[in-house]
């Protein structure tokens, strides 16, 4: 414990800090700023960054799900249907990864090139979520169960590969995706399933390459003791900043780093 802790980097503390508050802040963008940070600023392989990043999500997520699972604020229902679709897809993945027998340099390539689709994608979903809301919820209220629940578990089943392989897509796409799906559910309710999903799904995803040993545990560390406090400072300033900026300005940032990451 004493040699981990002793490699902790200000750096890497800092950035946590800053992802950290940034998702407090507008609840998406850990993974979409986290993993492009590591790559792009500290040059760590992309296999390696989007590994530690999904080990980093599921321990921050399981403190937020505690806090709404004590407060009943998550639909298990839902939970249950995205992780039926999601983790099945997760293995998949792994699995695909594994016998495929990709070189460092494939693997890197595949998942810089999915990593910058994810970001725009969810970009877009950023910029675009009052517009989707105003015209498309509604058209979602007429489907029956049967179908609510195969297209949730559908959802579920494209969030584990986007995941798995770049670790983005469980904050602001799942979220979005729930709210078109269950358009008469408390905002809070979708945001605190949607988090409650991503623990047992960055948990598989994280384990599955933990085993190929692409992890970092002196930069978890360090991430996480920079991501902690800033969660919890920015969850007092949430509540006095406008919403739109603040997609605004995330989104705004995903499109810079999408760029760079594919140009």
């Amino acid at each position: 414990m004493n040699g981990l802790l002793g490699a902790i980097s200000l750096g890497y503390v800092f950035s946590g800090f800053v992802v950290g508050f940034l998702v407090g802040l507008t609840g998406v963008g850990g993974g979409s700023l986290m993993t492009p940070l590591l790559i792009l600023l500290f040059g760590i392989a992309p296999e390696k960054a989007v590994a530690t990043d999904l080990i980093y999500a599921s321990i921050t997520k399981t403190g937020g799900s505690l806090v709404h699972g004590f407060n009943r604020a998550i639909d298990w229902r839902i939970v249950a249907r995205l992780a039926s679709g999601s983790l099945p897809a997760a293995f998949a993945t792994l699995l695909i990864f594994y016998y495929a027998g990709l070189d460092s340099a494939a693997v890197a390539a595949l998942i810089t090139r999915v990593l910058g689709f994810a970001l725009y994608l969810t970009a877009a979903a950023l910029i675009l979520r009052p517009w989707l809301l105003r015209h498309y919820a509604h058209r979602f209220e007429g489907l029956s169960p049967e179908a609510t629940r195969s297209y949730t578990i559908l959802t579920g089943a494209v969030l584990g590969v986007l995941v798995t392989i770049s670790s983005v897509g469980a904050g602001a796409l799942g979220v979005i995706a729930l709210i078109l799906l269950y358009p008469k559910a408390p905002i809070l309710r979708i945001a605190a399933s949607d988090i409650a999903h991503a623990v047992p799904l960055t948990l598989v995803a994280g384990v599955g390459h933990l085993l190929g040993g692409s992890i970092n545990p002196h930069l978890l560390v360090s991430l996480l003791i920079g991501s902690l406090p800033g969660i919890t400072i920015a969850s007092a300033f949430a509540p006095k900043l406008p919403d739109t900026a603040l997609r605004l300005l995330l989104a705004a940032t995903l499109l810079l780093v999408a760029t760079k990451l594919l140009f």
